[in-house]
């Protein structure tokens, strides 16, 4: 019996939601404040929280809601958002240096300001990069995909999952050299997966090395570095097919989930 049923079984009927309360709440006290990944939490807490809000913001804006405050124009000057995220960066990164108990009320609140500040510098990524406001354009798409892989990393660590493996617990069989070696071999997969084009495939296998290695064994995306420079004419048809035939229908739901959260670009640029 586990411990949720133990919990729901001892209470009086109709205390099914008080039961799910204790559990949660002993859940969240074992897996994420013991284990110290408490500022982790509010950090991904905050940082889902400012996205969903400033896209929420420039979206009216762009509606032309009169309801809505709009752009911060001083002077007629626009100050894009990656401001306010650069300078709640600062403040929340700062200030959690200073910090030495991490269950602390102070931490959990830098450890929030520092996430929307990161949701707000990341979601204008793309205008950083282009250093020019393409933020409804096709290039402003990029703004998003990154959004989403920060959710995604952000939430394997979350889990406990470490990079690489570093910090896992090998036993104490795990000699100095085989640690440095099974490192360098995850490290190497995932430069293979990533130099395939395969991303999102590279990035998870950061954290969970077998993801990596399917990415490194299957057939690289037609326009990566890896198809580019290593793909013959007959190869490189089997990637393409390969790639329409898999990829494309992911690629469409997974844009057309952006477009929903994000708003969809505008046409022509």
């Amino acid at each position: 019996m586990g411990p949720y049923a133990m919990v729901t079984r001892a209470l009086p009927s109709g205390h099914l939601r008080l039961g799910m309360t204790l559990f949660m709440g002993a859940w969240f006290t074992r897996e994420i404040v013991d284990s110290g990944r408490l500022r982790l939490a509010v950090f991904l807490v905050a940082f889902i929280a400012a996205f969903l809000f400033i896209r929420f913001s420039v979206r009216m804006i762009r509606r032309g809601a009169r309801w809505w405050p709009g752009n911060v124009t001083p002077g007629g000057h626009h100050i894009h958002h990656v401001v306010f995220g650069l300078v709640f960066m600062c403040v929340g990164g700062i200030g959690g240096l200073t910090v030495i108990d991490g269950t602390s009320a102070v931490a959990g609140v830098l450890a929030g300001v520092f996430g929307a500040g990161t949701a707000l510098v990341l979601d204008e990524f793309a205008l950083v990069l282009h250093l020019e406001d393409v933020y409804w354009s096709e290039q402003g798409r990029l703004s998003v995909e990154v959004v989403f892989i920060a959710i995604a990393l952000c939430g394997l660590a979350l889990l406990g999952l470490h990079p690489l493996g570093i910090g896992d617990d090998r036993g104490e069989e795990g000699t100095v050299w085989v640690v440095a070696l099974t490192l360098l071999f995850n490290l190497a997969v995932t430069l293979v997966a990533l130099a395939k084009g395969k991303l999102w495939t590279g990035l998870i296998g950061l954290f969970i090395g077998v993801v990596a290695m399917a990415g490194a064994i299957r057939l690289a995306r037609p326009g990566s570095p890896w198809a580019r420079r290593r793909y013959g004419d007959r190869k490189l048809a089997r990637a393409t097919a390969r790639d329409d035939r898999l990829r494309r229908p992911v690629q469409r739901f997974g844009t057309a989930v952006a477009d929903l959260i994000a708003g969809r670009p505008s046409t022509g640029g």
